[in-house]
This record gives C-alpha cells, structure tokens and sequence, in this order.
C-alpha cells in the first residue's frame, strides 16, 4: 500500500469526522458508496481525480487542499518516527 494512499485516507476520515459526519452522510454529499467511502479512508482502494474532486466538494475544500492533507499527516508521521528512533538510541 502507498503511504500517499493510506495518508489520504486518514485525511479524508479526519476532514469527515471534523465535519461530525457519518461515511453515509459523506457518501451521500459526494454521491459516492459509504463501502468506497470506507475503503479510502482505510487506503483500500485508489480515489480517482474525480473521486477526490467529489469528496472535496463534499467536504467545503480544494481537491488539492484534500491531498496536500493526507501529504502533511505522511511528514508529520515520519517527524514523528524519527524522533522515536532517537530516543530509543
């Protein structure tokens, strides 16, 4: 699995959760599956250009605000692990 894909997903899961929605409603509002919905979020399946276009519409953002999110949750979990790495050296 990707770590652009997988950080996206969770990006799209905090987006909705900030929203206080459901994967339904956000289905619903992006005219999506609730399943695909949960796929992505999981990084178990690859959004397409109009797929982020749709969640973003949903959501009130730029598609490019969409992946530039799930892009700085990926830096800041690698910031992360090597801060951990060094403390356990």
């Amino acid at each position: 699995m990707s770590v652009l894909i997988k950080n996206f997903g969770v990006a799209v899961r905090q987006s909705r959760e900030a929203q206080g929605w459901s994967q339904e409603r956000l289905a619903e509002h992006s005219d999506l599956n609730r399943s695909y919905v949960g796929e992505i979020e999981r990084g178990a399946a690859i959004a397409s250009l109009l797929t982020v276009e749709k969640l973003a519409g949903a959501l009130g953002v730029r598609p490019s605000a969409l992946v530039t999110r799930g892009e700085t949750i990926g830096h800041a979990n690698l910031v992360r692990g090597l801060q951990l790495t060094a403390i356990a050296c």
